[in-house]
């Protein structure tokens, strides 16, 4: 059988050279198509596998003694501590996502401004700040769609409605902004809130029910 690269006869008897580097590329082109890898293992299997093998290897390793005993129990160690890293991180996107998701209300059902201010008050004053942030940034969202700032929609979160509110009272965008980042990272993220949190959107709330809107242009009036 005749070798890429070498002499061969065509059909006609003529002798034809079968170029080394343009087979291996052929070969190489058609190994690549899809129909012959529909049944390889996906990245996700193929790193789970990767993980097993070296758990295996490393109760393999533990199950001795001496060196090779404490070598395994360390790489035992580490892996079991790259699995809980991507366990985390697998299991707390969820509660990041809240954060875009989930509305600034929650469950609550419809209550004034002035009564989300009276229970962040009492709530502070009883030292439970997590729940004064959350009834201070509910009353500073019901504030402003009772000005009709903002309309009242359910499920509005706290991003939402400091992205719109930003568009109407421009001046105070930045410490909107940062008023929902401190409610996102309270209420669903690991921050611990405490009196500074609390009086960051109290003294917002008390602004904006001062701050005068800027209205947009009616289309073709004057700007």
């Amino acid at each position: 059988m005749p070798h890429w690269g070498e002499r061969v006869l065509a059909a006609g008897g003529a002798p034809v050279t079968t170029p080394r580097d343009a087979a291996r590329d052929a070969a190489r082109d058609e190994l690549l198509k899809a129909d012959y890898h529909r049944h390889d293992p996906s990245l996700q299997e193929r790193v789970i596998g990767w993980i097993m093998d070296r758990i295996d290897e490393a109760l393999g390793a533990i199950a001795g003694d001496g060196t090779t005993g404490t070598t395994g129990l360390i790489l035992f160690t580490v892996i079991a501590v790259l699995i809980a890293a991507a366990l985390w991180w697998r299991l707390g996107a969820p509660r990041r996502a809240a954060r875009t998701t989930l509305g600034v209300f929650g469950a609550v059902g419809p209550r004034t401004a002035a009564q989300h201010r009276a229970d962040a008050e009492r709530h502070a004053a009883a030292g439970q700040w997590t729940e004064a942030v959350r009834e201070q940034m509910r009353a500073l969202v019901r504030g402003l769609e009772e000005r009709t700032l903002l309309d009242t929609r359910p499920g509005r979160t706290a991003d939402e409605a400091a992205a719109e509110a930003g568009r109407t009272l421009p001046e105070h965008a930045a410490a909107l902004t940062a008023a929902a980042r401190t409610f996102d990272d309270i209420a669903y993220g690991d921050r611990t809130a405490d009196q500074a949190a609390y009086q960051l959107l109290r003294d917002l709330d008390r602004t904006l029910e001062r701050a005068r809107p800027v209205l947009a242009p009616a289309a073709g009036g004057p700007a």
